[in-house]
């Protein structure tokens, strides 16, 4: 390590090794550098599955949609409540998928977006889920390019920015923006 010295009328101070000093002091002595990590375990998911959504409700609750199970992809979803560490069902999605995105909206709805389903090929399909009713419902918005293993995220103005995925079989740089309110997407490619 190199260390630069600073000349400041008669003091020479080694700032390299004070800035160094600095910050493992400070990362010795944060808060989360003096906790470790752990997992504890938590009880079982009712159905096995892969490449399924969790997403954290308004409620404190996390759903879990869809993924592939055993028996191939499914529909069905549960509902895991951290407060009392159990598991129960939800209403089933009104399409069978894997490998498919899932968002918060503003209202608390959850976006389900594309993915893949049995023999059925990339999905351009859209659903979103109540947890007010414990009701599924298809939205008529679609994507312009059937995808899965997109990634989505919530925007503050209240879209959902879908990035990447694959379609036909390959990577993608696509990017679409879905609007709740107007229901239009937007596609760009990059």
């Amino acid at each position: 390590m190199s260390v630069r010295w600073a000349v400041r009328g008669r003091t020479r101070v080694r700032w390299g090794c004070t800035l160094l000093s600095a910050l493992m002091l400070a990362v010795v002595c944060s808060p989360a550098s003096t906790q470790a990590a752990s997992w504890s375990p938590a009880p079982s998911l009712s159905t096995a599955r892969a490449a399924h959504t969790a997403t954290l409700l308004a409620n404190g609750k996390v759903l879990v949609a869809g993924g592939y199970t055993p028996t191939g992809p499914a529909a069905s979803a549960e509902l895991y409540d951290p407060a009392s560490s159990t598991w129960s069902p939800a209403a089933s999605m009104t399409t069978a998928r894997y490998l498919h995105a899932a968002t918060t909206l503003r209202d608390g709805r959850v976006l389900v977006i594309g993915g893949s389903g049995e023999g059925s090929g990339w999905d351009a399909s859209t659903e979103s889920y109540d947890p007010a009713s414990d009701t599924w419902t298809s939205t008529a918005s679609r994507l312009g390019l059937p995808s899965a293993a997109h990634a989505t995220t919530s925007l503050a103005d209240g879209r959902v920015l879908v990035t990447g995925g694959v379609s036909d079989a390959d990577p993608d740089a696509t990017v679409e923006l879905y609007d709740a309110v107007s229901v239009h997407g937007h596609r760009r490619s990059a």
